[in-house]
C-alpha cells in the first residue's frame, strides 16, 4: 500500500480524519512548521512561491530545514516548477549544499523531475538516499511515472507522485509502482477522504487499466487516450 501525504491543515477534524486513516503530512517550506504530531515529508516551497508568481524563497526553506529537516521523511531539493533541466541545474547545487551539512547526515532527499528531464539525466545522483519526485505537468506526470518508478526501484531509490487529488490518479499511481503520493484535497475536505484512502487500500482491479500497461510508460512515451482526464 502505498504511502499517503496530505498538505498540513490546521483543521482538527481534518487532522483527527488523517490521522485515524494512517497518512501522513506534507510541510511546506512556504507554510506554518508545524508537524501536528504525524510523520511527515518536507517541500521546500517552490510550488507556492510558482503560484504567486515570486522567486524561490531561500531563506524560507533555511528555516524549514533548520527546524525540521533533520527528522523528515524525506527533503524535496529545491527545484524549478516547470523548469526542466534548467531546474535539474538548480537542483544538483542544493543537494551538494545539503548533503554536506552535519545536521542532515541521516536525510533523504528528493530531486523532483520534470517535462524534459530524462532518467539518465539523473542517473548519477538517484540511489537508497536520493529519491524520485515527479512533477512536471499533467499529461507528462501521468505519461511517465510508471518509468520513473521502475528507474527508481533499481537505483535502491523511492518514488513519490506529487499533487494526486482524486481516486482515479491514486490507482494509476498506485499501478505505476509508486511507494507514495500527495495530495491537498483532503487536508481542506473531511469528507473526500474516504474514498481516496480507500483507493490507496485497494488493488488495481479494474479491466481498463493493467499494469502491464501502465508499466509499458516510458519517460518520454505517448499516453494512451484512455489515461488522459
Amino acid at each position: 500500500m502505498m504511502i499517503a501525504y496530505a498538505s498540513r491543515t490546521c483543521t482538527r477534524r481534518n487532522l483527527d480524519a488523517l490521522r485515524r486513516a494512517g497518512w501522513r503530512l506534507m510541510v511546506s517550506a512556504r507554510g506554518a512548521l508545524r508537524t501536528e504530531g504525524f510523520r511527515y515529508a518536507l517541500d521546500n516551497g517552490a510550488w507556492t512561491s510558482f503560484q504567486r508568481g515570486e522567486p524561490f524563497d531561500e531563506a524560507a526553506f533555511e528555516r524549514a530545514i533548520a527546524r525540521l529537516g533533520a527528522d523528515a521523511d524525506w527533503i524535496v531539493v529545491p527545484d524549478i516548477v516547470m523548469g526542466g533541466m534548467a531546474s535539474l541545474k538548480f537542483s544538483r547545487t542544493w543537494l551538494a549544499r545539503l548533503r554536506n551539512r552535519r545536521s542532515l547526515a541521516k536525510a533523504r532527499f528528493m530531486v523532483a523531475v520534470q517535462n524534459g528531464i530524462m532518467p539518465a539525466h539523473v542517473r548519477d545522483l538517484v540511489g537508497p538516499r536520493v529519491g524520485v519526485f515527479v512533477g512536471g505537468d499533467t499529461e507528462w506526470k501521468l505519461a511517465t511515472m510508471a518509468g520513473w518508478a521502475r528507474f527508481a526501484r533499481a537505483r535502491g531509490a523511492i518514488c513519490h507522485v506529487g499533487r494526486v487529488n482524486s481516486a482515479r490518479r491514486i490507482r494509476l499511481c498506485a499501478a505505476a509502482g509508486a511507494h507514495s503520493f500527495d495530495g491537498s484535497g483532503v487536508s481542506r475536505f473531511a469528507e473526500a477522504l474516504p474514498p481516496l484512502d480507500l483507493a490507496r487500500r485497494q488493488a488495481d482491479f479494474e479491466g481498463w487499466l493493467s499494469r502491464d500497461e501502465i508499466a509499458s510508460l516510458a519517460p518520454g512515451s505517448s499516453m494512451p487516450k484512455r489515461c488522459r482526464e
